[in-house]
């Protein structure tokens, strides 16, 4: 028996006597007040005697009984059941059970591999508890008496005490018992009652709801009385400090949930680079503000019947609270935790009494609502305090006060964002811990994840690194804190998912309650991608009272959702900080969060999941260890332990190393000793690696554990003195590879399909197999400035694009707020690291196809070219050329040779090059690194005083790359493109123009597409120069170019070859997705260039920044070059002003609305804001100004009042009005200071500024964001905004129709029209032509008849109508008497219906009688149709033919028109689909639809028609029932559209037949602002029990597609998404009065023929964006063309400017792409070759500008091979390769050369030559000339080149001659250098080894000469030291080049070493052997050398090598000369064919 249960009896107050197994307890039966049954092992059937025992005492009836595991399965067969034995058990703390009384799920602790079987139970015993997974039995009562038992431990400890409670019911039942004397009556369990209430409730919902109208939509689910089909979700915005990306990712699977579910979603949110706001997630997403109005305004425009609150973050939750009291009257049900609970939680009053209730710990607090308030309850309470802020996020507005002083200041702040603050007690160092709970409707209650905060309380959880699970918590506290949580969850209400967090006191069990989070928090995207709960998806369903055991778990897909995870692993999370961006902001962390994002690893033991976690915050950091982030002094230490920077991590591994002990440091820290023990054995085996020279053998055990502990390749290489991929080498030949383990949610207990993976070496065995090879894309890592949520759209679609095309996927990523580590976005997710080691690691792994690197911003740029050298198969854009773009020397040498221009810059190298270049192009200029990302370190200098402390911070932020001086121009405009470019042509492009002038960072700027002021000229030269660079670079993917523009002239400013910030933006504002064409074009699957050409954009997009400076205490609020923002939003609008002031409204800046203040710096900024200032002032804005701005606004006439900023008057000081929240708008345009001033410099405007953010006054800092901000809240108007369809896109092919026609409506009795008219708008139709004839025969015939109709239909109907009048053989005058009220005569033939004619001679009656101008309709068919033809044009009379169903009248009616007569016909639609229908009803075979469909063009109007009620009245649909008249409408379109997707239609051809062409015959008004929304590719159903199917039942044999979204007419919402809501208003209206005259206009063929359909109606764009109603009431937009041809013949009417520029951003930019641009190349060259027909003998033959040629063509010639292998040029050329020396290098690279470029090769040598007979050089030269016609000539002896070129007629290149010189290995090594550092000049190169004799460094040193400012070191042994000659050259040619020798290759030389160049000491040179000996070691190049060296450098040798280059530096990056020899070739094969080709 388990100990625990004899504590749950004894502590209960039970006598408890415990007895073995088999004793005879029955004989004490007058003793035993109840029988408890424990647990214990084996087969319970061999316990035969206890089970006969047992047995009796159920017959006795004498006590209550209660068994526990083994005792339940005793009780079972006492009672007559059996039990199996299981195939595996469940055993485990966290398995669901379900009470089968209350349907209540708990989690219990179970360990039994036995069960009872439950269809073995006798009638009176049923089921207690089943397993919620696997369905076993978990427990049994008896229905009849007080016995029962349960198969898990309800005791367990360690475990989950939920189910304690049993002991309670059992001692309650012993009780009950002894109390009435007497046993029996069931066990009385709790809830029962409560369970029964909800279930008879829910039926009652049942029943209620389906007396609804049984057609009815039955989809969604009911919630609380109401069907739920729509919902409405709230997003959180821009992404800002406390608000980021998780929210993305949550909303993104709330959204998938819903949509499981059935329901449609509607979305607001404002962030356009998101996922959530793509197509395919929510069916609707509005890029509107996330505000109050915004929503009400939604929710009036959409009526979803639900709202979700909780996904959108503290944005909202706010939103939920301010509409609190609105949403009933709006008729929409808030889902999930109701707002009341969320009201007292956000309440920090209201929370505190709510936990008192439940007797629960929570910080002795005050709320205050004032600082007098917050004061009083300070001295209450007694210091140290926190302070928090109500309804506020990430901490913003706390701190810690630890005194009155800090208090008030706090207080400050905190009511400027709040109306109530929270003084509470501090509990800074207490352990803080947070729980994930997930509640249902039901009462389920989970804890999902509990977390750990590394820190201690006092940093706030979003700054903290937490760890999960808890590794510090005892189970008791584990336990403690669980059952807690849940009690308060189940308390406070909360529905979903929340977060509790927890103070733990950690010297004693004390705890405290801090808050609950009642939504989706930052902590729930962590504790989802940590446990794989999908947190967000479960909480979506729960919201629509789905219970939790109802949910399946998604990974396992076997077992239920309730459940708590299991995890097998340890998952660290570390924030991000950006906080160096920014000037006077504190580094300190405290309680309010500054991080901008966070990482997360995932690991097997704490410290390889730290490890692997700090090396994901930054490249830089290599892991946990020494470092030189902070200082190794006392002082610095303890300063950084005991006052936490984001550097503290650092901070404590130095402190280790110093010797500090964890008792010190948890002493300054309050870090638990635990985590601090960990930390100290990483250091430990620091130390250990750290002992190992770099030429001592690492063991294995050692780099094994060190791998365990989490140490990288690139970490131990630096520890033990060698490079990355010797280490990898090293443990990979040690067989030490990570495993692939899974994230499965249960620890391995139950079989998982998951494919959510981590890497670790802490196992035996993967956990996968390897047989996709899928393609990985690599994400973006963590979030930071520069690099956001905009790249995790940019990898999600890559991934969504790869799926769609059945290409298997593989995720890397390590962020866990993305919706890319979602693991069911691609088929393995991997979450880890980005860097080569990983990358490497994975790719090997998957053996995968290939990597795409393109679409997660700057990080996987920056190891592209590692990887590519490392062999991994890189898709799209070769690194290459990626490396061309980034390094800015290559970049600008290429735009030089395409000739586009770019502002003159220069590297950096020291101060007084960089005054001498700034003094040369003149201030301001531009100070940036290179490499680097977000503007880093970026500034503009203004004077010669401000470089040096520029140009100091910039040098620190990347040591490798270099820096580089802009020339900044000033007033020019900036211009981003995105593209795509397929094998270097551009095949999409767009152009947006930055609102603010250059000098903006781009993501700090706003952006409108399309440009709106920017000259076609300039838009025409963007496209060119971003075509030309694409094929330059030979761009396959994606790429992005920033160009800035002033007077038509455009520059580059720079080119990103991957996808950019922007990419979201332009994709959703243009409709055509740029990552799908980019991920298509890479994979080489087929794109269409250009799919957007002939569109027209109707709207502007505008997207602004989000900037989170109220986080970031003391930052300066202006803009400059770097970035600063960390989130961006968008909005729509009819132009630029509408769509920039809801984007800035979205980013949560408020609208004033009085009192703007102004502050102008410069004069030229004051005289340009002068026409804005009037403006306000003409607005009614009331006008405050700094002094001088005042002085100058008085001047111009405009009232002002100034406000003094120093010694203000009283009553109008600047801080009194900023900080009394007097001002609603601050405009303050710095002015551009000339002169640097320090950091500590607070100015005035600066503390204004600050004011204006601390205190929520909405700030303008950027002078055309000013302007534009005034001129758009001039023409903002509150009452006449209103929500619109450029607001929104749909994740449907939303296709916007004019209202449709039906002209032939059937009236089958007078009150009849009213309900048809509802139908017909339910299916689009808003006019009918009400036809004479019904299903029965009745007729208007008379005015009695016509008035009963018009009278019935007045006030009722909700379409318009005109009713017709029937022609009968009496009736020709009394007709055309109706005619006024009855505009059209129909005439029929049929002698079914009373109404009709029998003679010819009464239609010519009634052809005189009617007005000419009123409409004629016949239904004659056959010859009555041909006499109806002949009696109107023997009368002259236009002739409308309806319901014509034989392909014979069609012929006839066509052959009528091409001999003039004027008559249209139509045909119903379900003519069109009859071979679906009866044909005994519709009279129509399946042949003759296929004839009608043949015939098409002849029909001009499609109709309803007499046919469905026909087929109805066939079918015995009773008319009681169902009104005829009311059939066929809602499935027209579905039917046509259906059509359309099979291509047997046109949307255009729909357009014309319902409605334009019925509006052109009958004279039908338009009807104004009417327009019919539908979802034109949305599959539905038609629902079983609906109309339409009982008369058409082959609908409900396939889906159809289309369903119609909303009907709106004259303005008003008559019919949205299923429900009608104009039942009680009739908007019809009575057209007779108002027809014009009919109008045959062209016949359908003609219009089919028509070039162009300017006048059309209807607009249908595959984009996701509707068009809007105003674009459907202009006859001047034009249909969308369906295919090029249209789109190219589109036209007519001049477009607007708007669609002018629309047009312009997207016209193709055509330029030819051949093979090769040799021809271009020698162009650029004055076409002057000088290596044509010449010898190629010396280096000193050529210039500097000769070798650019031959390196230009060099580049080709690589190109060129890349692509075909080779480059045709010398095809039938022949090359002699005469070698007199052994060559393995250059003989082969010279005839791959030849070979390559289509020439052939001969060889010779001195052993094959008639040399060997004596025959001279010069001979020989000659002989060999007569058979070749270039000549490639190596010889021993100096100067006999030179020598033989003399005789020979073709020319001859020197191959090296002897110790002379070596012109193409100098040329090849000039190349290698330019093509790995980007340029020679400026470098310093160190020529090692033996220079006397080395020919190669002789030539190389002499064209070195040629570049400026070079230093030649010149290191050798003595008497082997560079020629005299050599350096006399140099010094002649190039003076300035610095040339020193050295005897030893010292540190110094190596630390300021660019190029190391080392040649052989050459034996053969040697006469002695002992000197070579003692000579050829003397310089060795191995890893120690290489870790003196720079690690932007490179080492290069012309091999072959014997000993000085040791082969372990191969694997160093830096080691180019296998590189080298590769570029040889290319140079080889430039020069060979500059010297055979005259030009190309």
């Amino acid at each position: 028996m388990k100990y625990n249960q004899i504590r749950c009896f004894v502590k209960r107050g039970v006598e408890l006597v415990v007895v073995p197994w088999d004793y005879d307890f029955l004989a004490e039966a007058d003793n035993i007040d109840g029988l408890f049954l424990s647990n214990g092992p084996g087969d319970p059937t061999t316990i035969t005697a206890t089970i006969d025992r047992v047995r009796q005492a159920l017959a006795m009836k004498k006590f209550p009984i209660f068994g526990i595991c083994l005792g339940h399965q005793v009780l079972a067969l006492a009672s007559g059941a059996q039990t199996e034995k299981m195939k595996y058990g469940n055993r485990g703390q966290n398995i669901p059970c379900t009470d089968m009384l209350t349907g209540r799920c708990y989690i219990t602790s179970q360990n039994h591999g036995y069960a009872v079987k439950a269809d073995t139970l006798p009638a009176t015993i049923k089921e207690l508890f089943i397993n919620a997974n696997d369905g076993s039995n978990e427990g049994i009562y008896h229905t009849e008496l007080p016995y029962f038992s349960v198969q898990f431990h309800p005791e367990s400890a360690p475990g989950p005490r939920d189910t304690e409670v049993l002991f309670d019911i059992f001692i309650g039942t012993v009780q009950r018992c002894l109390a009435s004397g007497q046993v029996s009556g069931p066990v009385e369990f709790p809830g029962m009652a409560e369970a029964a209430a909800r279930k008879a409730q829910a039926a009652q919902w049942e029943l209620d709801l389906a007396e609804d109208d049984e057609s009815a939509d039955k989809a969604g689910r009911i919630v609380r009385g109401r069907r739920i089909r729509k919902v409405l979700v709230l997003g959180s915005g821009g992404l800002s400090i406390g608000q980021a990306g998780e929210f993305d990712y949550s909303g993104s699977q709330a959204i998938k949930a819903l949509k499981e579910e059935g329901i449609y979603t509607v979305l607001i949110n404002p962030n356009i680079a998101t996922i959530q706001t793509s197509k395919g997630l929510a069916d609707k997403c509005y890029f509107l503000p996330v505000t109050p109005d915004c929503v009400r305004k939604v929710i009036r425009h959409e009526r979803p019947d639900g709202i979700y609150c909780t996904f959108g973050g503290q944005t909202a939750l706010n939103i939920g609270v301010k509409l609190k009291d609105e949403f009933a009257g709006l008729g929409v049900q808030v889902l999930g935790t109701p707002i009341e609970t969320i009201m007292v939680t956000e309440d920090r009053e209201e929370f505190a009494a709510a936990m008192a209730e439940i007797g629960e710990k929570c910080a002795k607090s005050h709320a205050a609502s004032s600082i007098e308030e917050a004061v009083v309850a300070a001295n209450d309470i007694g210091y140290p305090l926190i302070i928090r802020a109500a309804y506020a996020l990430g901490g913003l507005g706390s701190g810690f006060a630890s005194n009155e002083e800090e208090l008030v200041a706090l207080c400050r702040k905190a009511f400027a964002a709040s109306p109530q603050v929270l003084v509470e007690r501090s509990m800074k160092g207490w352990k803080e811990i947070e729980y994930e709970v997930v509640r249902d409707a039901q009462d389920n209650c989970i804890t999902v994840c509990n977390m750990e905060n590394f820190d201690p309380l006092g940093i706030h959880t979003g700054d903290s690194i937490v760890v999960a699970p808890s590794q510090t918590l005892s189970d008791e506290d584990y336990q403690m804190l669980r059952t807690t949580a849940v009690n308060v969850i189940r308390h406070l209400g909360v529905v979903g998912e929340c977060n509790i967090q927890y103070a733990l006191n950690p010297h004693s069990r004390e705890y405290s309650i801090i808050e609950v989070n009642a939504r989706l928090s930052r902590s729930s995207a962590l504790a989802s991608k940590a446990t794989g709960y999908p947190l967000a998806f479960v909480a979506a369903k729960l919201g629509l009272d789905i219970a939790l055991n109802e949910i399946r778990n998604s990974v396992t897909r076997e077992t239920t959702a309730c459940f708590e995870p299991s995890l097998d692993y340890v998952v660290v999370k570390i924030p991000r900080w950006d906080l160096k961006k920014f000037d006077r902001v504190s580094k300190n962390l405290s309680s309010a969060m500054k991080s901008v994002g966070e990482v997360m690893a995932i690991g097997r033991t704490f410290e390889e999941t730290m490890q692997e976690a700090i090396r994901s915050v930054d490249t830089s950091f290599d892991g946990f260890g020494r470092n030189t982030y902070v200082p190794e002094t006392r002082e610095a230490i303890e300063e950084e332990l005991t006052k936490p920077t984001d550097l503290r991590v650092f901070a404590i591994a130095n402190a280790l190393h110093m010797g500090y002990s964890v008792d010190e440091i948890h002493e300054l820290t309050a870090i638990d000793r635990w985590f601090l023990c960990k930390l100290r054995g990483l250091v430990e085996t620091e130390r250990q690696l750290n002992t190992f020279a770099a030429d001592q053998a690492l063991p294995c055990a050692l780099v094994r554990r060190a791998k365990q502990q989490g140490f990288s390749d690139s970490g131990i290489a630096q520890l033990t003195r060698r490079n990355e991929m010797q280490v990898r080498n090293t443990r990979e030949g040690f067989g030490i590879t990570p495993f692939v383990k899974q994230i499965d949610t249960v620890a391995a207990e139950f079989p998982a399909h998951t494919n959510y993976l981590y890497l670790t070496y802490n196992a035996s065995a993967h956990d996968v197999s390897f047989v996709d090879h899928g393609v990985m894309v690599l994400g973006s890592g963590v979030y930071r400035i520069g690099s956001s949520v905009e790249f995790d759209w940019c990898a999600v679609r890559a991934i969504r694009t790869l799926r769609e095309n059945r290409f298997k996927t593989v995720m890397v990523n390590y962020n866990p707020e993305t919706v890319s580590t979602d693991y069911d976005e691609a088929d393995r997710l991997y979450f880890s690291n980005i860097t080569m080691e990983r990358i490497m690691d994975i790719y090997a792994a998957e053996a995968a196809a290939g990597v795409i690197i393109s679409m997660g911003g700057q990080a996987p740029n920056n190891i592209a070219l590692a990887l590519h050298r490392n062999k991994v198969r890189i898709f799209g854009t070769s690194p290459e050329n990626i490396d061309g773009a980034e390094n800015r020397y290559k970049f600008s040498r290429m735009l030089d040779q395409i000739g586009v221009d770019q502002p003159q810059w220069r590297e950096l190298t020291q101060h007084e090059d960089a005054e001498e270049f700034c003094a040369e192009v003149g201030y301001p200029v531009l100070v940036r690194p290179s490499y680097v990302l977000s503007g880093a370190a970026m500034n503009v200098v203004a004077t010669a005083s401000d470089l040096k402390s520029y140009l100091d911070q910039a040098a620190t932020v990347s040591r490798e790359y270099p820096v580089v001086i802009t020339k900044f121009i000033e007033e020019a405009k900036e211009i981003d493109v995105d593209a795509v470019a397929l094998d270097g042509k551009l095949i999409m492009h767009c152009v947006s123009e930055h609102v603010e002038n250059a000098g903006v960072h781009s993501g700090d700027a706003t952006l409108v597409q399309p440009p709106q002021d920017l000259d076609p000229v300039t838009v025409r030269k963007i496209g060119e120069a971003t075509a030309a660079i694409g094929q330059a670079l030979r761009v396959t993917g994606p790429y992005n170019i920033q160009f800035m523009a002033k007077n038509n002239e455009i520059k580059v400013i720079e080119c990103n070859v991957r996808a950019a910030r922007s990419f979201p933006f332009v994709s959703k504002v243009t409709g055509v997705d740029l990552i799908e064409m980019a991920t298509k074009a890479m994979l080489g699957l087929p794109v269409t260039p250009y799919p957007n050409r002939g569109q027209r954009l109707g709207y502007v997009g505008v997207k602004v920044p989000q900037f989170s400076f109220s986080r970031l205490q003391g930052a300066d609020p202006i803009l400059g070059v770097e970035m600063a923002s960390t989130g961006e939003v968008a909005a729509f609008g009819r132009d630029k002003y509408d769509a920039y002031l809801k984007a800035m409204v979205a980013t949560g800046f408020q609208l004033p609305e009085k009192n703007i203040l102004l502050s102008i710096g410069s004069y030229k900024e004051k005289v340009e804001m002068l026409p804005s200032v009037q403006r306000l002032a003409d607005s009614g804005f009331k006008l405050f100004a700094t002094p001088g701005t005042a002085d100058f606004i008085q001047e111009h006439g405009i009232d002002v009042t100034a406000l003094e900023a120093d010694t203000a008057r009283e009553g109008y000081g600047l801080q009194e009005y900023l900080s009394n929240n007097k001002i609603d708008l601050y405009v303050n345009l710095p002015s551009k200071n000339k002169f640097r001033r320090p950091a500590t410099y607070v100015s005035n405007g600066y503390r204004s500024r600050r004011l204006a953010i601390d205190f929520s006054v909405p700030l303008i800092t950027n002078v055309k964001c000013a302007k534009m901000f005034i001129e758009a809240l001039a023409r903002f108007s509150v009452e006449k905004w209103d929500v619109e369809s450029v607001d929104y896109v749909t994740s449907h092919r939303t296709t916007v129709l004019p209202g449709l026609v039906d002209v032939a409506a059937l009236l089958p009795a007078a009150d009849s029209l009213a309900s048809a008219s509802r139908a017909a708008i339910c299916g689009g139709f808003t006019t009918l032509g009400v036809s004479v004839f019904s299903a029965d025969g009745t007729a208007a015939t008379d005015d009695r008849a016509v008035a009963a109709i018009k009278n019935a239909s007045h006030g009722r109907a909700l379409a318009d109508y005109v009713v017709a009048v029937a022609a009968t053989d009496a009736n020709p005058a009394a007709a055309a008497a109706l005619s006024a009220d009855a505009p059209i005569l129909f005439v029929s033939f049929d002698k079914r219906h009373p109404a009709h004619v029998d003679a010819y001679n009464t239609v010519s009656e009634h052809f005189k009688a009617w007005p000419p101008s009123a409409a004629v309709v016949t239904n004659a068919a056959g010859n009555d149709l041909a006499s109806m033809l002949l009696l109107a044009s023997l009368f002259g009379r236009q002739l409308h033919v309806t319901d014509v169903r034989s392909a014979a009248d069609l012929d006839l009616i066509d052959l009528s028109r091409t001999r003039g007569l004027s008559v249209t016909c139509d045909v119903s639609v379900f003519a069109l689909f009859a071979d679906r229908l009866p044909s005994s009803v519709t009279g129509l075979s399946a042949d003759a639809v296929h004839a009608l469909w043949a015939r098409l063009p002849t029909i001009d109007c499609f109709t309803v028609g007499a046919i469905p009620a026909q087929v109805a009245r066939a079918a015995g649909v009773s008319e009681a029932d169902v009104n005829p008249a009311a059939l066929g409408y809602q499935v027209v379109l579905p039917l046509l559209y259906t059509a359309v997707a099979e291509g047997r239609l046109k949307s255009s051809d729909i357009v014309e037949r319902l409605c334009t062409a019925p509006r052109r015959i009958f004279g039908l008004p338009e009807q104004p602002d009417t327009y019919v929304e539908i979802h034109q590719d949305r599959s539905v159903r038609v629902p079983p029990k609906s109309d339409d199917a009982q008369w058409f039942p082959d609908l409900l044999s396939k889906p159809v597609r289309c369903v119609v979204h909303r009907v709106v007419m004259r303005g008003k919402t008559l019919f949205l998404d299923g429900k009608l809501y104009a039942q009680d208003t009739a908007a019809g209206r009575d057209l007779g009065h108002v027809l014009r005259a009919m109008s045959s206009g062209p016949s359908g063929k003609q219009f089919a023929q028509t070039p162009a359909v300017a006048g059309a109606l209807g607009i249908q764009t595959d984009s996701v964006r509707p068009t809007s109603a105003q674009a459907v009431r202009s006859p001047s937009v034009a249909i969308e063309a369906e295919t090029v041809d249209e789109a190219n013949a589109e036209p007519a009417d001049e477009p607007s400017a708007l669609e002018k520029t629309a047009l312009i951003t997207t016209r193709t930019i055509e330029r030819p792409l051949p093979v090769t641009r040799l021809a271009d190349v020698l162009a650029r060259h004055g076409n002057k070759n000088p290596f044509f027909m010449n010898h190629v003998l010396s280096v000193r033959q050529f210039t500097r500008d000769d070798l650019h040629l031959l390196f230009a063509v060099a580049q080709e010639m690589r190109t060129g091979v890349q692509r075909a292998g080779m480059v045709p040029l010398l095809s039938g050329r022949v090359m002699a390769s005469v070698f007199y020396e052994p060559s393995s290098r250059t003989a082969s690279s010279l005839q791959a050369a030849m070979l390559r470029l289509g020439g052939q090769v001969f060889t010779a040598s001195s052993e094959t030559s008639s040399a060997a007979k004596g025959e001279t050089l010069e001979d020989s030269v000659r002989t060999f000339g007569s058979y070749a016609d270039v000549i490639a000539l190596r010889h021993p002896q100096p100067g006999s080149v030179q020598g033989a070129a003399r005789f020979a007629n073709t020319p001859v290149i020197n191959a090296g001659d002897g110790v002379g010189e070596h012109p193409t290995q100098a040329m090849l090594d000039t190349f290698t250098i330019r093509e790995e550092l980007g340029t020679v000049n400026g470098l310093t190169v160190t020529l090692v080894g033996d220079l006397k004799n080395g020919r190669t460094v002789h030539s190389l040193a002499r064209v070195l000469a040629q570049y400026k400012n070079v230093t030649l070191n010149y290191v050798a042994p003595a008497g082997l030291g560079m020629p005299g000659s050599v350096k006399r050259d140099v010094a002649l040619r190039a003076p300035y080049v610095v040339q020193t020798e050295y005897s030893e290759l010292s540190d110094d030389i190596l630390a300021n070493t660019d190029v190391l160049y080392i040649t052989r000491v050459q034996k053969e040179r040697f006469d002695n052997l002992d000197e070579y000996e003692q000579a050829k070691s003397m310089f060795v190049v191995d890893n120690s050398l290489m870790r003196k060296c720079k690690r932007n450098m490179i080492v290069m040798h012309p091999l072959p090598r014997v000993g000085e280059v040791a082969p372990e530096v191969d694997t160093d990056q830096r080691a180019a000369y296998f590189r080298q020899m590769q570029y040889g070739m290319f140079v080889r094969m430039a020069l060979l064919a500059l010297v055979l080709c005259r030009d190309f």
